[in-house]
């Protein structure tokens, strides 16, 4: 069952407004300028309408200034952030997990030595892949786990992405709009049922592929000490 999501408190909140803005400072060398002029712009009109219509405009005047700032660190965080996650391991699986919706992610399914991972994502889309690092390694490695999952995860869809900036690729940039445009084909509990059974398969124990080395093997001696006289 999901956690219940725990409150935030207002100063709290305030804190977080704090953080998201000192790292867009530190991102975007235009992000102070354009958030002042989305402050003081609106200010301006402001007092002009409150010299010619009265002080009705001021409460109208204040709202519409915080919605313009809030607009602004919106924005501009989220292309700050994007700039920061790209090329980083594991920044699809991260951005997922903070989509909002009901998407189930296990971060690096599979993953190799070099650092390339497949994220499985389940949605109402159904079973989506995103495969993170050398483009033909990932690629073998996508098309691994699609041969694994295709045994139990019976008619639901499944979308696979490497995630890059060549052609033919998904950019980090992209993922989020990408994800909320694709059909929504599962139920819920189509959803919960396919979690159920992509859990029951990870948990499986894999054998390692390839002869077994000499010195993991029983040998015939300590197979002779084990039977019973």
């Amino acid at each position: 069952m999901a956690k219940p999501q725990e409150k935030v408190s207002f100063r709290e909140r305030l804190k977080q407004i704090g953080q998201v803005f000192a790292f867009t400072a530190r991102q975007d060398k235009w992000f102070v300028a354009l958030l002042a002029g989305a402050v003081l712009i609106p200010l301006a009109l402001t007092v002009l309408a409150f010299v010619l219509w009265g002080w009705i405009w001021i409460p109208i005047g204040i709202m519409v200034t915080l919605l313009a700032a809030l607009i602004v660190l919106n924005l501009r965080s989220n292309t700050a952030m994007m700039n920061a996650a790209e090329g980083q391991p594991g920044a699809a699986a991260s951005i997922m997990e903070n989509m909002r919706g009901d998407w189930r992610v296990r971060p690096a399914a599979s993953s190799t030595t070099q650092f390339d991972m497949i994220h499985i994502v389940i949605g109402r889309p159904g079973v989506i892949l995103l495969g993170e690092g050398q483009p033909q390694r990932v690629r073998s490695l996508l098309g691994q786990e699609k041969r694994r999952l295709s045994k139990v995860i019976g008619s639901a869809p499944m979308y696979d992405y490497v995630i890059g900036s060549q052609e033919g690729e998904l950019s980090i940039r992209k993922l989020r709009t990408t994800m909320m445009k694709l059909p929504r084909n599962l139920t819920g509990k189509d959803v919960n049922a396919l979690d159920k059974r992509l859990g029951a398969l990870m948990a499986r124990p894999q054998m390692p592929k390839g002869a077994i080395p000499k010195n993991m093997r029983p040998g015939g001696k300590g197979m002779r000490q084990q039977r019973p006289r």
